[in-house]
């Protein structure tokens, strides 16, 4: 008796804008308009006169914040993620700023990788709004429905979007496919809500017409280069030699460009790491000076210390080596660290440490940026 092949399916799940999206959960009132998250604590929400919510607009926006994400309404005003806000201001004058809140989306993100593992265990966490789920031996991801010869996994892909809805009221769109590089590409084909299924035969018809940065890997630089020697579609790609390529990136990078433009990708899923650090950063709206702005600095100095502390401890880490990041108003970077005695977890010792780091530091330029760190973690006792 012979017995089909079993298909490796692999999903790519991308929460659709998320951030936003987890605003409009607190704020129903906006759905529908175009809002912008990036805004500072001064674009918080404020109760009218008559009790309701007033909210900042991006009319008149003056600094140097960069939008983080927006809504669909706001992206079909021109303005994405990654834009300065003056100039987002220009284009969507109207738009709702919202300021960023890591802690609710934190938050959401545990709910929907929960709801997901409740029915595909086998996940690779990638960031906060994005993994990839292994559905190859999941009961009824061989079947056939229908005419439909890989429904089974096409119905189980669905049961995880309505599931993920379910826990968030948030909606997310899947790509399935045989590997991770191409599950990437496919979760971004039909956005928002969207669940786009593709086999070895689809790549002609919906890989290859794409530019090749649509392939993860490929930069703004190497995009830049393939483009200059002719190559700008991934069926362009997909015509060029291995050996040609080879030659002109490399063996390494030369030979997966050839096997990434074929769809080629045998990656296993990574379901557990250890981290390298916890880091907490933030830019200021403004530049800060180290004695005129002491007050705020400090106050935001030991917050940071206090939030790199309570990931630590949610974690289960600590740390040896605890470290500074500073940004002046020329762009220039600094940092410094301290190994200390023994690993720690604690607000005021990360705090005492990253203090004796700044002493280290020339503070006489405005400061644009500050961040604490701490490394060398183990598994806390």
């Amino acid at each position: 008796m012979v017995t089909a092949a079993r298909r490796r399916w692999i999903a790519h799940l991308d929460m659709d804008a998320f951030y936003a999206s987890c605003e409009l959960q607190r704020y129903p009132q906006l759905h529908g308009l175009p809002v912008v998250i990036g805004g500072g604590r001064r674009h918080q929400p404020r109760a009218g006169d008559d009790g309701q919510l007033q909210f900042s607009r991006l009319q008149g926006y003056t600094g140097r914040g960069v939008i983080t994400t927006a809504t669909y309404p706001a992206r079909a005003l021109g303005v994405n993620s990654g834009m300065g806000l003056m100039k987002a201001a220009l284009r969507a004058p109207q738009a709702v700023l919202l300021p960023v809140d890591f802690d609710l989306y934190r938050t959401y993100s545990r709910r929907f990788k929960a709801a997901v593992a409740e029915i595909a265990p086998v996940i690779e966490d990638r960031g906060i709004d994005e993994i990839y789920i292994d559905l190859t031996d999941l009961p009824g991801a061989q079947d056939t429905l229908g005419h439909d010869p890989h429904g089974g996994v096409r119905a189980l892909a669905q049961e995880i979007k309505n599931n993920v809805r379910q826990a968030t009221g948030l909606s997310c769109s899947i790509g399935v496919t045989p590997n991770k590089l191409l599950s990437k590409i496919a979760s971004e084909l039909d956005k928002p809500d969207g669940l786009t299924l593709l086999a070895p035969g689809d790549l002609a018809d919906r890989i290859w017409p794409l530019p090749v940065g649509r392939i993860n890997g490929i930069g703004p630089k190497s995009a830049a280069r393939l483009q200059a020697l002719g190559i700008h579609t991934i069926a362009e790609l997909a015509g060029v030699a291995r050996e040609t390529l080879v030659q002109r990136f490399g063996r390494s990078y030369g030979a997966w460009l050839h096997d990434a433009a074929h769809g080629i990708d045998d990656r296993p899923l990574v379901t557990h790491s250890e981290p390298v650090s916890v880091s907490r950063e933030t830019t200021f709206e403004r530049d800060l000076h180290a004695r005129r702005d002491r007050t705020e600095l400090s106050s935001v100095f030991t917050q940071l210390a206090r939030q790199v502390a309570l990931d630590l401890q949610r974690k289960g880490y600590e740390g040896r080596t605890v470290g500074i990041k500073l940004r002046f108003d020329d762009f220039k970077t600094v940092t410094r660290d301290l190994t200390l005695e023994h690993p720690t977890a604690d607000a005021d010792a990360v705090r005492h440490a990253a203090g004796l780091c700044l002493k280290r530091v020339d503070l006489t330029r405005r400061i644009r940026l500050l961040g604490v760190r701490v490394g060398n973690l183990r598994r806390a006792a």
